[in-house]
């Protein structure tokens, strides 16, 4: 029993003798500076116990733990002294992080897989990025974010992931970093997963990130989708800003997704059912609704009915009579109306609206309001060249043609008669219905003189009258009734020996003439004289009269001798002629006879001439 236990002891000496024989062997490979593996033994408020393996342990200061480690931890040092003067062993984790951390960095820059870092401060031209173990790197302002930087000091204090794109020496060690590549590559993988895993249909949320006049864009985790403006409201959207605020978050329908283009398009109108749907079950043709006017236009006004309803009143539907230039003059923005349903297209969502047919068409009636010979006052409105618009009342407006102001005058614009504002009173002449057009006239609320004057007057009888204006082709005559003709200047001579151009010289503007009547057109108010006629009647009267004189007297006596002896009484020179030889006497009365015969005859072959006095002068 005693010799057993003495081999025991020596069997467990030497056991003790090759462990520590192994240790010391070991202990010789490290070296100082080398990066060893200890394990958490011990934790004290300033102290961290980490057993390395060795004949005593080592300590760190806790302060270089960023968290405080539980015992049984691993933790990698830096042999920084086998042994001190105190026969400790001296580590550093400090100094194992720096080791671990460049490791991992070129690791890192290797493999092109992102570190993490933390922005510090702004610099010129980027930021300085706290990469770790007192190791800082360079993040140009463009590789910082994947938008334009508005605000750099926003991105202070970021923690983020970011690509090593440099790592060079000058001197010092230098890295620059790009944290938008990196976060390209999130976003692209994100993007992806939405596209492979996101139905249509499918109700998603995201936050309101910017606006444009036809909706907003809307952050899906890095990547945008659009919430068009047609797409926030059944109804009309003007300001995408009424329904949704940047910053937001919202929740919508996915409608519309294009893998290859990258787009997405979301909804939030959506989450209703569209209105035009059941538009037939609350809405009839010839009903009367109210609306809202969301919109004008040159064309006409927006009307919406309820959210998603809009229907289109054309501006020929404003006024049953009134001639309306633009919307604006009858509705605003935002105005509550009354207005018919005329018709509806459901397939392309329009409804045509009426605003005049909510009254009745005062056309329809007009003809028993304003009957034609009825007698009326309205106001001038408007003058044309070609008339006057004359308002009867609001919105119904006659004509009056400038031939149907005066029955006499030659009116060359109605301006020199009538003006704007003027009341005058006026004949309904003619109705059109269909054309809406009421003819009007002045002249007509009197009688027409060219017809009294046809009366009273027929062709060949005399009148008497005044010179109103002379022209290079003859003179106008204002003449009983203020009837105006002309006397051509080729009927002006008073006898042969004067030509047209000389008689015409004799008359200007006043002057009092007789004459005899050519031709009467009272429906063309065209009248027509003649003094030459004129002339030529008073000598066939003369004749005739002389004619009967003789009859009674001496039997003797002549046309010849009554030519003669005018002729001797009106001689040019005042005296009377030189006795010449007598001619036969059958022969002068034969030669009297032919110029008696062809006085007669240029007078009948131009106009016949009566003698008939008027039977009635005004």
């Amino acid at each position: 029993m005693a010799q057993m236990e003495v081999e025991t002891d020596t069997n467990s000496g030497d056991i003790q003798s090759q462990l520590q024989e192994e240790y010391l062997k070991s202990l010789e490979q490290l070296e100082e500076g080398q990066l060893i593996d200890g394990r958490v033994i011990q934790v004290t408020p300033d102290q961290v116990f980490i057993d390395v393996g060795y004949k005593s342990e080592g300590k760190i200061p806790i302060a270089e733990f960023s968290e405080i480690p539980q015992i049984g931890d691993g933790v990698s040092v830096v042999l920084v002294s086998k042994e001190n003067k105190h026969g400790e062993v001296i580590v550093s984790k400090q100094k194992a992080d720096v080791k671990v951390f460049w490791k991992n960095l070129r690791q890192a820059f290797q493999d092109h897989s992102p570190v993490d870092g933390i922005i510090e401060k702004q610099v010129k031209g980027g930021f300085d990025v706290n990469l770790g173990a007192q190791v800082h790197a360079f993040l140009p302002v463009s590789q910082s974010d994947t938008q334009k930087v508005e605000k750099p000091e926003k991105l202070i204090g970021l923690k983020s992931k970011m690509l090593v794109e440099r790592i060079y020496s000058d001197g010092k060690v230098n890295i620059v970093v790009n944290r938008r590549k990196c976060l390209e590559e999130e976003v692209n993988r994100k993007q992806q997963e939405f596209f492979e895993n996101t139905p249509i249909g499918s109700e998603i949320t995201g936050i309101v990130k910017s606006f444009t006049s036809f909706g907003a864009f809307v952050d899906l985790g890095g990547f945008d989708g659009l919430l068009h403006i047609n797409d926030m409201s059944w109804g009309h959207v003007v300001r995408p800003k009424d329904y949704v605020k940047k910053g937001q978050e919202i929740t919508v329908k996915v409608i519309r997704i294009d893998s290859a283009e990258k787009r997405i398009n979301l909804s939030l109108k959506h989450f209703s059912d569209d209105p035009w749907v059941h538009f037939e079950d609350k809405y009839h043709v010839n009903d009367i609704v109210k609306g809202k006017v969301t919109k004008l236009t040159e064309f006409g006004a927006f009307i919406e009915l309820e959210e998603g309803i809009e229907g289109l009143a054309h501006i020929s539907e404003f006024s049953w009579v009134k001639k309306v230039q633009s919307p604006g003059e009858f509705l605003s923005l935002g105005d509550e109306v009354e207005c018919m349903i005329l018709g509806y297209d459901l397939q392309a969502g329009r409804v045509s609206l009426g605003l005049k047919q909510i009254s009745a068409n005062p056309w329809n009636t007009i003809q028993e309001k304003y009957p034609v010979g009825a007698r009326l006052k309205g106001k001038v409105v408007k003058i044309t060249n070609a008339g006057a618009f004359i308002e009867l009342e609001e919105g119904i407006d006659g004509f009056l043609h400038g031939d149907d102001i005066s029955w006499t005058k030659k009116i060359k614009h109605p301006g020199s008669e009538l003006s704007a504002g003027q009341e005058v009173e006026v004949m309904v002449i003619a109705i059109d219905r269909g054309s809406r057009n009421i003819k009007l006239g002045i002249k007509q609320l009197s009688e027409d003189p060219w017809q009294n004057f046809a009366a009273a007057y027929k062709p060949g009888s005399r009148v008497e009258g005044e010179v109103s204006s002379v022209t290079d082709f003859g003179v106008f005559v204002k003449v009983p009734g203020g009837i105006e003709g002309l006397i051509h200047k080729s009927n002006l001579p008073e006898n042969r020996d004067e030509s047209p151009e000389d008689a015409l010289k004799r008359y200007k503007a006043g002057d009092k003439i007789t004459a005899v009547i050519l031709e009467l057109q009272p429906d063309k108010q065209k009248a027509s004289f003649s003094i030459r006629d004129y002339q030529k009647k008073v000598q066939r009267d003369e004749i005739s009269r002389y004619m009967a004189e003789g009859e009674g007297g001496d039997s003797t006596f002549t046309l010849g001798d009554f030519l003669k002896s005018k002729s001797g009484e009106t001689g040019s020179s005042g005296e009377t002629e030189e006795p010449v030889a007598k001619e036969p006497v059958a022969d002068k009365e034969s030669a009297d006879d032919k110029e008696s015969a062809a006085d007669e005859k240029s007078v009948t072959d131009e106009e016949p001439v009566t003698d008939e006095e008027p039977a009635a002068s005004e």
